[in-house]
């Protein structure tokens, strides 16, 4: 007998290639952890951030520069943080740091951001030259602050919500009476 004939019917010469369900850099990012509103909340602060920062970028001149400053520091630092929690929240980041620290540091981290946000907008809208840049930037900055904001509020709704449901039911003295109650 040939081993050919023998072991044909068993083995492949060229094995197909693995097929998984997710292969490469894909296979990292998992949206699911993050409710659907969520998940819109923090794609838009990320774009809207972006886009911030871009249009600010653009601007060439300007009288009053320290709110432009202003206004670009946050929207970049915006923009790079909001790309943080993005990036643990969907990567095993998330799985090999404490849930709770995540969710903590996303909440007071976007409710900083929006106010900040909000702040530098209106900086900027006070002190701005009026070019379609620098207007472009402050829209995009108002978007994005109210984005932020917005998810910010979620989260506070979340955790009231979550609060109520773990309050403790007043519980009655099942321990048996050792005292008269005429003494």
């Amino acid at each position: 007998m040939e081993n050919g004939a023998v072991y044909r019917a068993t083995t492949e010469e060229h094995p197909a290639p693995a097929r998984g369900a997710r292969k490469g850099l894909a296979a990292y990012f998992f949206l699911g952890r993050l409710k659907l509103q969520q998940r819109v909340l923090k794609l838009l602060q990320l774009v809207l951030s972006l886009l911030a920062f871009i249009c600010e970028e653009v601007v060439s001149q300007c009288t009053l520069c320290g709110g432009l400053y202003f206004f670009e520091f946050v929207s970049c630092s915006a923009f790079l943080l909001s790309l943080l929690i993005l990036i643990v929240y969907c990567t095993p980041v998330y799985d090999r740091v404490e849930t709770v620290k995540v969710k903590s540091s996303d909440f007071y981290i976007t409710g900083g951001i929006g106010l900040l946000f909000l702040l530098a907008s209106c900086i900027f809208v006070s002190t701005h030259d009026r070019t379609s840049a620098e207007f472009a930037a402050t829209v995009f900055g108002f978007l994005a602050s109210i984005m932020f904001l917005l998810d910010f509020v979620f989260m506070v709704y979340e955790k009231r919500q979550e609060s109520q449901l773990r309050k403790p039911e007043p519980t009655v003295n099942t321990e048996p009476l050792t005292v008269p109650l005429n003494a």
